[in-house]
């Protein structure tokens, strides 16, 4: 598998735009909403702030610029299998055009994969790889995340990386990328520190991680702890609110990903070291213009940058992005350059200091 990078980002980008709105006069089938086709958007939680914030109304406005005719039909699971199994059936049974599934649960979902195929109804799978035949599948690159969140956080270890070590707070193993990301991160760890406690955390959820680093710090002492590999934002807060309950200080370095603000601004204040930051809005134009394509009955090959290949699929069409990690020292060349967040929203009057010393300054 091989991922894109931004200096492809441009040439995509005018494929996928072409390609989506080839055929934009054709008339749909069943599953139309009024005049127009329906795409129906299934999202794994709440959890994690991205997907209501981000990808959501990304993907809702990128299909309806790419398909003016198109309804968008959503549903938020709640990191429930079974309540996502029961809204993808619904819109199954509804007929939808196609459907963009950002599973919960791989396997719990084949089934509904392999019905939504007998109606004729293509799958997206967006941002984690599902299960059964799906048609396509868009995403970051997986181990690249973890290589560069394992990367950072031996530059943040410093001397300590020589056998230091390491707590590892992977995601929940019911998503597919949870291990995707654990083993990029372990190629770099491996031989450089000491793993002294795993732990998966359920949900991804801040209160599972605070409750496992509360364990391991009680477990190892504080002492002993260098650096936690966190797979998440939403899971580093986790962490580093163990860490302060503990009054562990200095804090070691923590990892992190998706840019969540609250994140961004831990990284200005210090607690938290880097987090990885994925352009959402490159991942929803990729996944709505494939599903564009899919619902008009359009090829997608143009689209694709590579194949993979599911436990139950060879040769998914896929596009991988490529993730980049953020530290404090590259917040406004990444994340303030491509305008997700303002210096005003990061810099509170609390951490103007801090923004000042970063170099954030208006």
């Amino acid at each position: 598998m091989r991922g894109l990078s931004l200096r492809g980002v441009a040439g995509l980008l005018a494929v996928l735009l072409a390609v989506s709105l080839a055929g934009c006069t054709e008339s749909g089938g069943e599953g139309e909403g009024e005049g127009g086709l329906t795409v129906g958007l299934l999202l794994p939680s709440r959890a994690v702030p991205r997907w209501e914030k981000s990808d959501k109304p990304l993907i809702e406005k990128r299909v309806k610029e790419l398909c003016p005719e198109c309804t968008v039909v959503y549903a938020n699971a709640e990191n429930d299998a079974a309540s996502q199994r029961q809204q993808m059936n619904s819109m199954i049974t509804r007929g939808v055009s196609v459907l963009m599934l950002d599973v919960v649960d791989p396997k719990a979902l084949r089934s509904s994969v392999r019905a939504a195929q007998r109606e004729g109804i293509p799958v997206v799978a967006y941002d984690r790889l599902a299960e059964g035949p799906i048609s396509g599948f868009v995403s970051f690159d997986g181990a690249q995340v973890g290589r560069l969140q394992g990367q950072a956080l031996l530059e943040g270890m410093a001397a300590r990386a020589d056998g230091g070590g390491v707590v590892m707070m992977n995601g929940d193993p019911s998503s597919p990328n949870a291990a995707w990301y654990e083993g990029g991160a372990r190629s770099v760890l491996q031989d450089e520190v000491r793993i002294l406690k795993s732990y998966n955390t359920l949900g991804w959820r801040t209160e599972n991680a605070h409750d496992q680093m509360t364990a391991a710090i009680s477990d190892l002492g504080p002492s002993r702890i260098d650096g936690v590999l966190a797979a998440n934002d939403s899971i580093a807060a986790g962490v580093i609110s163990a860490l302060k309950s503990a009054r562990v200080s200095p804090l070691p370095p923590v990892t992190g990903q998706d840019a969540d603000l609250d994140a961004v601004q831990r990284i200005v204040e210090g607690e938290q070291y880097m987090t990885v930051y994925k352009p959402f809005r490159l991942e929803t134009e990729a996944a709505a213009a494939m599903a564009v394509a899919l619902a008009r009955g359009n090829d997608i090959d143009a689209l694709v940058t590579t194949k993979v290949d599911s436990p139950t699929t060879e040769d998914v069409p896929a596009i991988l992005l490529t993730p980049t990690a953020v530290t404090r020292e590259t917040i406004g060349r990444t994340l303030v350059r491509d305008g997700v967040y303002t210096i005003d929203q990061i810099c509170t009057p609390e951490l103007r200091p801090a923004c000042d010393r970063a170099g954030l300054t208006r």
